[in-house]
């Protein structure tokens, strides 16, 4: 068979699993449980979501595929095994079936040049469980989840690593679950996951709903995940980001571009708002850093008289 997408990178996450699941409930059993609104996907659909403490934390974060057998989650292979089991003990007596793929079967990530990345469509089922552009951003690319060996042979581009690929995701100002926050620390409004089309404001209620739409309806969220620049390298996931020797939030993921790195972190904004006026710099570690709000984000740094 002829390669099917050319001039693209690609990698093949491997860090990431997918979780079946099928049955005659599948979709009333997900759609009571996770963020996002998942009535009338149709097959070839995406959504990103997560399902939350009752206290409305993130538990676990996915991205959700609507396949011919039912739905893919596409998850943190780390935690895989939590969710699947987190979901066996929502299931009940339930018509739904839960299934860990094998590790053969797995997410590939297709980015850089969008106006070639539709090629990758013409896959078609017979070499993808599923072909979809990413549904938090459409500039994060496609993912594609199928046999990694065969998907791999018919892929004509530059292959990359998992490395490559977070560089990609942080350089657009995408955050993930366990590379950038620990689950069952923030909401999902922290992690832009409102943003990202990843929480429905208007279906039933789903477990930690209430919380949530608390918090979208009081516009009561501080902590936000931005984008940062800095000309040094960054430490490690966790380092304190101080203004005038004040923690003002903490480092996500980050990666090294040459002499310089970017990165994401979880700011309370008007905080660094507070410090931009007063003209404090920010330091992470010995590096000093530069915020920026995502091209893609409805909101903006406050005015800096909010900081209390």
């Amino acid at each position: 068979m002829e390669p099917a997408v050319s001039t693209l990178s690609y990698a093949h996450l491997s860090d990431r699993s997918l979780i079946r699941v099928g049955g005659a409930e599948a979709q009333h059993f997900l759609q009571n449980l996770v963020t996002a609104d998942i009535d009338g996907m149709t097959e070839g659909g995406a959504r990103a979501g997560a399902l939350l403490t009752p206290q409305g934390k993130i538990l676990f974060d996915f991205l959700i595929y609507r396949v011919e057998t039912g739905y893919l989650l596409d998850a943190p292979s780390e935690t895989a095994a939590d969710l699947l089991k987190r979901l066996t003990f929502y299931r009940l007596r339930a018509k739904v079936e839960l299934e860990l793929l094998p590790e053969d079967i797995g997410v590939i990530a297709v980015w850089d040049d969008a106006s070639e990345a539709g090629n990758a469509l013409n896959l078609g089922p017979e070499a993808a469980l599923a072909c979809v552009t990413d549904p938090r951003l459409p500039a994060l690319g496609m993912r594609i989840s199928g046999s990694v060996a065969d998907l791999s042979a018919m892929l004509d581009g530059s292959p990359a690593d998992v490395a490559a690929y977070d560089l990609h995701r942080i350089s657009k100002g995408v955050p993930e679950g366990l590379k950038d926050y620990d689950y069952s620390d923030i909401f999902p409004h922290d992690a832009d996951l409102d943003q990202l089309g990843g929480v429905s404001f208007s279906k039933g209620c789903y477990v930690g709903q209430e919380v949530v739409s608390r918090m979208q309806h009081r516009g009561s969220a501080r902590k936000r995940f931005v984008q940062i620049e800095s000309g040094a390298m960054l430490p490690e996931k966790g380092a304190d980001i101080m203004a005038g020797g004040k923690s003002v939030g903490a480092l996500g993921s980050s990666a090294g571009t040459g002499d310089s790195a970017v990165g994401l972190a979880l700011l309370r904004l008007d905080k660094v708002a507070q410090a931009k006026d007063n003209g404090i710099p920010l330091q992470c570690g010995d590096a000093e850093i530069l915020v920026k709000v995502p091209d893609w984000a409805s909101f903006s740094l406050p005015e800096p008289s909010t900081a209390d």
